[in-house]
Formats: structure tokens, C-alpha cells, sequence
């Protein structure tokens, strides 16, 4: 999470294969992965709290599709605001929320 650049997104599928890479194992569990980042994305919201300047752009983490985590601080809308400030579009799809072609801003470390 910390190494995505800003106007890039990553998507936990992308983070967990990364992991799996990295680990020699041919799957990251979703899980875990997914309750990692929530810790990671809580950490990070209280450090602002706390005042620091720099901290993990959680923000710039997707669920798959594309889409808005409604667990990260703040929910859809403070994850929108964010990825919008850098440049990102968000659309309503029924009742979620994704980044219009995602695609296209993915970050992919290590390819």
C-alpha cells in the first residue's frame, strides 16, 4: 500500500498476487489481506490524528472491480474525495462505488 504513487490505484487481488509472489506461494489469502489493509488504512488515519504529515495512502487500495472499501476511515466518501483529488473518476454502480477504468491507473509492483 505504501509504495502506490499517487494518480495510481492498486486492487487487493493485485496486492495479495504481489504477496504470493514475493512469498514463493502461489496465492495470497484474501483474509488476510483484506484485514491487513483495514489495520494499515485505521493506522494510518490515526496517525493524521496524531499529526503526522506522511502515512500510507490507503485510499489508493481498491476491492476488486475497482471499487470503494466502505470499511476504510470515513467510508466511501472520504475514499472518494481522496482518489478524486488526485485526479481519479468515481462511479455509482447500484449500491458501490468504483474508479472509472481503473484499468488504466494500476499500479503493479515488480512488472
Amino acid at each position: 500500500m505504501r509504495s502506490v504513487p499517487k494518480r495510481r490505484v492498486i486492487t487487493i487481488d493485485v496486492m495479495r498476487a504481489c504477496i504470493a509472489r514475493k512469498q514463493g506461494a502461489t496465492m495470497g489469502c484474501p483474509l488476510t489481506t483484506g484485514i491487513f489493509a483495514w489495520l494499515a488504512a485505521h493506522a494510518a488515519d490515526e496517525a493524521v490524528a496524531e499529526g503526522a504529515k506522511r502515512i500510507t495512502p490507503y485510499w489508493r487500495t481498491l476491492k476488486s472491480g475497482g471499487e470503494l472499501n466502505p470499511k476504510y476511515p470515513g467510508g466511501i466518501e472520504a475514499q472518494k474525495i481522496r482518489l478524486e483529488g488526485e485526479g481519479h473518476k468515481i462511479k455509482q454502480r447500484g449500491k458501490r462505488y468504483v474508479v472509472t477504468d481503473y484499468e488504466k491507473a494500476l499500479f503493479r509492483p515488480g512488472s
